[in-house]
């Protein structure tokens, strides 16, 4: 049996997500719609992650946009060491910035560095359906 987490004993879950995959594939169209990622996320979204920052253990170091769009934002942990305690400060500066619907994933590239990607949006709200694209890359 291939073990899930330490004490794992059964080796499969209790169940499926199938509830939640048309929420899922809702955000996974829009981001497939030309010209869906907004502009200018200097304006949009910095004050709101440098303002998170000054209540978490993080430092923003830099920000800069990519020609596809996304938002490059580069932070310092402060805080307790350990991949938990960093995902828990990424999460908290997520919501600073979160729409209806998101998505996060975390990476580590080959060089061992820890990076979170996040792709965030309106999909029915008062506004025209649009989103932004940010990958947060972490130093210790």
């Amino acid at each position: 049996m291939a073990q899930r987490w330490d004490d794992d004993e059964r080796g499969r879950g209790v169940g499926d997500a199938g509830a939640y995959a048309a929420g899922a594939s809702e955000l996974v169209e829009a981001m497939d719609a030309p010209g869906w990622v907004a502009e200018n996320p200097d304006a949009h979204l910095l004050p709101h992650l440098a303002a998170a920052c000054e209540a978490l253990p993080l430092a923003l170091r830099a920000s800069r946009t990519s020609g596809d769009g996304t938002f490059e934002v580069e932070l310092e942990w402060r805080g307790a060491p350990g991949v938990g305690e960093i995902r828990r400060g990424i999460y908290a500066l997520v919501g600073s910035i979160a729409e209806s619907a998101s998505y996060v994933r975390q990476r580590r590239d080959a060089e061992g560095e820890l990076t979170f990607e996040l792709v965030t949006g309106e999909l029915d709200g008062r506004f025209a359906p649009h989103g932004h694209t940010v990958r947060f890359v972490i130093t210790p």
